[in-house]
């Protein structure tokens, strides 16, 4: 199985839970590829039989705006027949800027393959688990 992970991190810490997520694919055998939202586009989707996306919360918990939101917006028709997943850290709020992104991709019909995972500011020795774990359910 070949895997994306595909993020867009500030302070580092969606880009420490994007490499756990590559780690726990590994761990399953997948191949996985990691991308920054400034590297990835629409036209690398079909290489792909599962992919990872991981933004942080940002101003009034949207996601980023600059690269991120602009790459998925180009993705997100590609993904309706690929297993995705949705992470991202947050420092404020109660996670509203994940749950309008699962709406999102519930409305553009992609299927998310896993419970969508939030860490709140940096993932401690529980959230890099948690991380791996996201990583293992995508790649099996």
């Amino acid at each position: 199985m070949k895997t994306a992970v595909v993020y867009w991190s500030g302070t580092g810490n969606t880009e420490a839970m994007a490499n756990a997520v590559a780690d726990g694919m590994k761990e399953k055998g997948a191949e996985a590829v990691i991308f920054t939202a400034s590297e990835f586009n629409s036209s690398k989707v079909p290489e792909f039989d599962a992919i990872a996306f991981g933004c942080p919360a940002m101003g009034a918990e949207v996601l980023e705006e600059d690269e991120f939101e602009p790459m998925f917006t180009e993705v997100e028709g590609a993904l309706k027949d690929k297993k995705v997943a949705l992470f991202g850290s947050y420092g404020w709020g109660d996670g509203e800027w994940m749950r309008s992104w699962e709406d999102r991709c519930n409305n553009a019909g992609i299927t998310l393959a896993a419970e969508s995972l939030i860490i709140n500011e940096a993932p401690d020795e529980d959230g890099i688990e948690k991380c791996k774990a996201l990583g293992q359910t995508l790649a099996s």
